[in-house]
């Protein structure tokens, strides 16, 4: 048992021992993320109180500390009820006794996942969207493959920042407080006494941080704490936001995330065989690494490296602004004292970290820095993998683009916690016993070409229906919220329609992702949504704070809430976060995605909706280029075009004739739409094996940890 397990255990029993007797086996499912994703585990804490659930936001925690006793007692008097729950604690037993995987890494020296957000459940907001998403999926899919892995990452205090839009369309930001002893953590002691703790330099302070420990599965998730009394307010507002603008708490975000993680693991008894960085953020634990190579007599070379050898390394944006930079002098600011607690020159720091080491006015990069000192790198999708190596060949000067040693993992999604309730038991009746277990294989997929129109169309409706009603709550809420005019909130309690074909677009709103590209010809897009075929329209998303183009575009879109029509067949929902993009992908039809190319490192969002029934029509960017089959989607084309102009207009009219002559037509087409599912059993089959973050872990495994990675 890793470090924390028993402090784990402690705070089960502890909130057993506040429990009925009875309900003990709710406490013990709580501190393990491993029943969100067992069938049965949602509904056993929702039984409890249905409305306590969603006021606490699914944290089985807050909910059995904070359900009357009233309700507690009726729980636990209801047999079936607990039956259940201990149906659902077997299943998450059995499946952790499961011996390790074999293979290039060990329980002994497991691997070791850094990354600065995760998204593991809504009720532990530490994360912001697909990064995080990608990683919650990523230790999911690890602990279902047995592979010996731990996370490390920060335990924001704030989280991310919630959303609110004004009368004005404008995006306004608010953070809430997080408080890790009502969420499924506890805190790593010592031996049950004072709380583990490490100390780190960063800028003129010896910053200490203690570790909370979060179970997902057999995955042991360590998030590090800056709210400690020994440090200042300055020093713990490091762990206070994700991605916080100041670059300055930005940067000390980073040292403590890479330093401090990788010296809490030493103090956890935690030995990485290989670190696996997601992100440059977490870059710095190379020269953790180093440092114990020097502190044993190595030259700094060799230092550098061991430590490059135990290191590998995804890149997940081609973006610039993804990619943060540093001037030299602040560099040097944040790493001084460590640099000479540890015996480097901060030269030498800096100079991993720019692309022409020599040229000392450049700024410091921590992409550079996290692929000059690992030892295999990879993009996230085959198109990112070309686009990260002409990218970053200047790292490599005498090799052409295509011998850059980038090489790429696509991207995938965790299939059982994405899919939906109604389409996992048409699947669970189709594809037989253990198809979840064996959800990269193909030949598991196969029977999907054997399910009924009318079964499958019954499915892709319950869920559109699901998603209907979350809309006619939301959308009437958001419009009261920001002081709409009356007959605009009353257009949202009768917004869409169950049986109308309903497109999702919901991400990031950077302005490379183009939101506005239906804006382009709003005559030709509004006769769309007013046709005698109804097309609707949800659209979920937040800008960064300090992103004022991409909250215009939110700006653009609510523009247009007095046209006709618009009221009730287009919305955009607040506060985009995970159980919001789990409703969405489950309930659309098709799923917009149209980012600028090559600037899609991968997505995500499309599987998830590919998973539930939904068709893609996407550019050809990222992942897409690898699925894409016309039988299975629609496409743009993904061709890089310096006119930004010129292609907006090229794609805008494209876009709005695959809709107009195919994807309308083809979703009308019949009751039900036999070309449309024809289309959708295709996808499924192909899209459902290829992309699941089964089929990433197994790639990670053979391709990056072992020795040849």
């Amino acid at each position: 048992m890793f470090a924390g397990g028993r402090d784990l255990e402690r705070a089960a029993n502890g909130l057993a021992s506040r429990l009925p007797d009875g309900l003990a086996t709710f406490a013990d499912l709580a501190y393990n993320y491993r029943w969100s994703w067992t069938p049965g585990g949602d509904e056993v804490f929702a039984a409890v109180s249905p409305h306590r659930w969603e006021l606490c936001g699914r944290n089985p925690v807050r909910l059995l500390q904070e359900v009357s006793a009233d309700a507690l007692a009726i729980a636990a008097g209801d047999a079936q009820l607990v039956a259940r729950a201990e149906e659902v604690l077997a299943a998450v037993r059995l499946d952790l006794a499961r011996p390790p995987l074999p293979g290039p890494v060990t329980p002994e020296c497991p691997v070791a996942f850094f990354c600065a957000e995760y998204a593991v459940h809504q009720s532990l907001p530490v994360y912001s969207g697909g990064l995080g998403a990608l990683a919650g999926d990523l230790l999911k899919a690890a602990s279902d493959r047995a592979v010996p892995l731990v996370g490390v990452g920060l335990m924001y205090r704030r989280g991310y920042f919630r959303q609110q839009i004004d009368l004005t369309g404008r995006q306004r930001e608010y953070w809430i407080e997080n408080d890790p002893e009502r969420m499924p953590a506890a805190l790593v002691t010592v031996d049950g006494g004072e709380p583990l703790t490490v100390r780190v330099p960063i800028y003129d302070a010896f910053v200490t941080a203690q570790v909370w420990r979060i179970d997902v599965g057999r995955v042991p998730l360590f998030l590090l704490d800056a709210e400690r009394p020994e440090n200042d307010r300055l020093t713990r507002w490091i762990t206070s936001q994700l991605y916080v603008g100041d670059p300055y708490t930005r940067l000390a975000q980073y040292a403590l995330l890479g330093l401090g993680g990788m010296r809490a693991l030493e103090a956890l008894g935690i030995e990485p065989g290989v670190v696996h960085l997601n992100e440059g953020h977490a870059g710095f634990v190379s020269l953790e690494l180093a440092a114990r190579e020097l502190a044993r007599g190595a030259s700094l070379d060799d230092a550098l490296a061991a430590a490059r050898e135990r290191t590998v390394f995804t890149t997940h944006t081609p973006v610039p602004a993804g990619n943060d930079r540093y001037p030299h002098e602040q560099v040097v600011d944040a790493l001084g004292t460590y640099a000479a607690e540890i015996g480097i020159d901060p030269e030498t720091i800096s100079r991993l970290g720019r692309t022409h080491p020599e040229a000392r006015d450049e700024p410091f990069g921590v992409t550079q820095f996290a692929l000059r000192t690992s030892r295999a790198r990879n993009g996230v999708s085959a198109r990112h993998g070309e686009v990260a190596r002409e990218m970053w060949q200047p790292l490599w000067p005498d090799r052409p683009p295509e011998l850059v040693p980038i090489g790429y993992v696509t991207n995938g999604v965790h299939t059982a916690t994405w899919l939906g309730a109604p389409m996992r038991a048409l699947l669970d009746r189709h594809l037989g016993e253990g198809w979840i277990e064996r959800v990269s294989d193909s030949d598991a997929w196969a029977a999907v070409d054997r399910i009924g129109d009318d079964e499958l169309w019954a499915v892709r409706r319950q869920q559109r229906e699901r998603l209907v009603e979350l809309v006619r709550d939301r959308a009437p809420l958001d419009r009261l919220t920001r002081g709409e005019a009356r007959d605009y909130v009353e257009a949202g309690m009768r917004s869409f329609d169950p049986d109308a074909l309903t497109i999702g677009f919901a991400r990031r709103l950077a302005t490379y992702k183009r939101l506005d590209l239906l804006l382009h010809e709003p005559e030709r897009a509004l006769a769309l949504i007013n046709g005698d075929r109804p097309v609707q329209i949800v659209i979920a998303g937040k800008a960064h704070p300090r992103d004022e183009p991409g909250k215009q575009l939110i700006q653009r879109l609510l523009g247009l809430r007095g046209a006709p029509g618009v009221g009730s067949r287009i919305v955009f929902l607040h506060d985009y976060d995970l159980e919001l993009a789990s409703r969405l992908v489950q309930g659309c039809d098709v799923w917009l995605n149209v980012p600028r190319p090559p600037l899609e490192a991968s997505g995500t969002s499309g599987m998830k909706s590919a998973l539930n029934g939904g068709l893609q029509l996407s550019v050809l960017d990222g992942w897409w280029p690898e699925a894409y089959e016309a039988a299975g989607g629609w496409a743009l084309s993904g061709e890089v075009d310096p006119d930004h102009a010129a292609q907006d207009a090229r794609h805008s009219a494209e876009l709005l004739r695959l809709l107009e002559q195919e994807v309308v037509p083809a979703f009308y087409s019949d009751a039900p739409p036999r070309p449309w599912l024809e289309r959708v059993r295709h996808s499924l089959r192909t899209i459902g094996p290829r992309f699941s973050a089964q089929r990433m872990v197994d790639d990670y495994v053979e391709q990056m940890y072992g020795p040849d990675g």
